[in-house]
């Protein structure tokens, strides 16, 4: 196909999906794989999908999902969840995925959508699209032996019980446990129709080799599920002797007694001589429940995860809760004009707060990309201050906003999309 001729960005229906599946595939450096057109048409929401055709092909992706975002308090703030962006190699620096992550982003806003969520493939990529990393993704590796278990003086939780169950058995007693769960955890995300099908086997997207996991589920005395954890387990030996790795895939834990429960299973199963947790809260105790701490330590796949980019920043700002009260004047740079302005950032007692455009000089000044990494609390200003993605006009800004945003538990989400 010439060069010159037009590429149209075009919404893709049901009829389009096939091609569009295959064209993320080769995107993905996965050529061959089927087109999952089943997985796909979960997650088809209209005018969502796009295409960059070139002629009759696909040569570009993108595609949005509507998906809710725990925030600080507890509210959950309506966002658009960003996935499946390729761009074919043949077609590089031609603008494609500017013109569909414009199009995306502006009709997320027009949808009252005012922040934007991802998973970016590359650090390099979406910082220009007003993008910054909001949570990380962070692990732990846990020698048993080391370890030495649980702390003796741990209270587990009382009268309850452990069960392993099936995948038709989990995909019951998730969703309802993952939904109580999320709402206590800022950074946290729905889990659809799709994630439970992906997670029990049900269905598998294209390209994965899915093997069952183990699932064990708490329920208290009075028989209501408060945790579960899904893992799997290597057949590893050493000669004659079991020397097993226990990797985590899953955990959710309504209380801290029934964290303890279900890590005190864990940490004892049969044949294990170490423990993956490959994603678990940035700021969870973990390692302080061994006897020795030292047995734990980080994983080799923590980095960024989540990428936030704010939209509507009145909305987004307004609709989470604050630390205490205060006011901090921002000056935000942002060329897509989404948020662009001076604002004064106002919190109250309560911890209620707003941001309101403002003519006053600005205490901190900053891009669209470093206020999507503040916006949840799990990034330091002074942090991004002292690595010049921040610019303090005033002294002390940078903690005074960090004061404001700061939450007692840690942003995080543990899933991806």
């Amino acid at each position: 196909m010439s060069s010159d001729v037009p590429i149209e960005i075009r919404a893709i229906d049901e009829d389009g999906l096939a091609a569009w599946g295959s064209a993320v595939s080769v995107g993905f450096m996965r050529a061959g794989l089927p087109d999952g057109v089943e997985f796909r048409r979960l997650r088809l929401f209209p005018g969502r999908t796009l295409g960059a055709f070139d002629g009759d092909r696909v040569v570009a992706t993108l595609r949005s999902t509507p998906n809710q975002l725990t925030l600080p308090g507890g509210a959950l703030l309506p966002v658009s969840a960003i996935t499946g962006v390729t761009t074919a190699q043949t077609h590089r620096r031609r603008g494609l995925l500017t013109r569909l992550m414009g199009q995306d982003l502006a009709a997320a806003r027009e949808r009252g959508e005012s922040v934007a969520i991802l998973i970016a493939a590359e650090y390099g990529i979406y910082g220009r699209f007003g993008f910054g990393p909001a949570t990380r993704l962070h692990g732990w590796q846990i020698d048993l032996k080391r370890a030495r278990g649980l702390r003796a003086d741990l209270p587990g939780a009382v009268g309850g019980r452990l069960d392993l169950v099936g995948m038709a058995e989990l995909g019951k007693i998730g969703p309802a446990l993952h939904e109580s769960w999320r709402h206590r955890q800022p950074g946290a995300i729905g889990r659809d129709e799709a994630f439970w099908k992906m997670a029990t086997g049900e269905l598998a997207p294209p390209g994965t080799d899915w093997k069952e996991p183990f699932a064990v589920v708490h329920r208290d005395a009075a028989g209501t599920v408060t945790g579960l954890a899904t893992y799997r387990v290597n057949d590893q030996w050493d000669g004659a002797y079991p020397d097993c790795t226990l990797t985590v895939t899953d955990f959710l834990a309504l209380d801290r007694a029934t964290a303890v429960t279900l890590w005190r299973y864990l940490l004892g199963v049969d044949w294990v001589s170490r423990v993956v947790v490959e994603n678990v809260g940035p700021d969870d105790p973990l390692p302080l429940l061994l006897n020795d701490p030292r047995a734990a330590v980080p994983h080799t796949d923590n980095f960024d995860f989540m990428w936030l980019r704010v939209l509507d920043l009145p909305t987004a700002f307004g609709a989470r809760s604050y630390a205490g009260p205060g006011r901090v004047v921002l000056e935000v740079a942002d060329p897509d004009g989404y948020v662009a302005g001076r604002w004064a950032l106002e919190a109250d007692a309560d911890g209620t707060g707003r941001a309101v455009p403002s003519t006053e000089e600005p205490d901190l000044a900053l891009t669209a990309s470093a206020l999507g990494s503040l916006y949840l609390g799990a990034e330091s200003a002074a942090r991004l201050a002292a690595a010049g993605l921040v610019e303090e006009r005033h002294p002390g800004a940078a903690f005074s906003l960090d004061r404001l945003l700061s939450t007692p538990l840690k942003a995080w989400n543990p899933d991806g999309f």
